[in-house]
């Protein structure tokens, strides 16, 4: 049986020394750590893991999807697992759609679902642990299979317009600060933007011109 190369990164030095007590019970197992996003990179460059398992809060100044498109390119044949405390089945859907393979809430008992997770995702299928999985079936039943300018990212767009911070946001229309982040960074994707005031110009370009309620 070939050896697996799991290079593992997390926030927290308990949920990395977790995560390594149970992998390192998988036989034929190689586990690398990574202490930050940095040298996650890095490492992922130099190493070329068959798996990357990560916390979606490594790094408070990189985007999760940022991190997962900058993996991709460090290490194109790594699938990508994340830990965290997602629990928007919308979110979920995007991480799934950008490649992702596996997700585990923290909600949920890592001892119980990280080695099958691994099992899972190596041989190339997507697992959830039973939280994520509830909250994605949940959204895709609600009709959530393709992200568009819905109410939710059209209401985030207007008020970042109209020079509203981002807690401002989350007050306004009653939703996490982590999921107007999120919603920004897809609109700034969605429109090539860089920057608020490049996402505004360029919104406004394409006819979405009126922010008003």
């Amino acid at each position: 049986m070939a050896t697996t190369h799991i290079l593992i990164a997390d926030s927290s030095s308990l949920a990395v020394l977790g995560a390594e007590t149970l992998l390192r019970q998988r036989p034929n197992t190689q586990v690398s750590i990574a202490s930050c996003a940095s040298d996650l990179l890095q490492m992922a460059r130099d190493l070329q893991p068959d798996l990357v398992l990560a916390g979606d809060q490594l790094d408070p100044a990189m985007d999760t999807l940022q991190l997962i498109e900058q993996l991709q390119y460090a290490a194109p044949r790594a699938r990508l697992i994340f830990t965290g405390l997602i629990t928007d089945g919308l979110l979920i859907h995007d991480m799934l759609s950008m490649g992702v393979r596996g997700y585990l809430c923290a909600a949920d008992d890592l001892r119980e679902v990280l080695l099958s997770a691994v099992e899972t995702v190596i041989r190339d299928r997507i697992y959830l642990s039973p939280t994520a999985n509830s909250e994605y079936l949940i959204s895709m039943q609600n009709g959530a299979r393709d992200w568009k300018l819905n109410e939710t990212s059209r209401a985030v767009l207007r008020l970042l317009a109209q020079g509203c911070s981002i807690g401002h946001i989350a007050l306004q229309l009653k939703i996490s600060t982590r999921r107007v982040y999120w919603e920004r960074q897809k609109l700034r994707k969605r429109f090539g933007a860089s920057t608020n005031e490049h996402l505004i110009r360029r919104a406004v370009e394409e006819g979405f011109g009126v922010f008003a309620e």
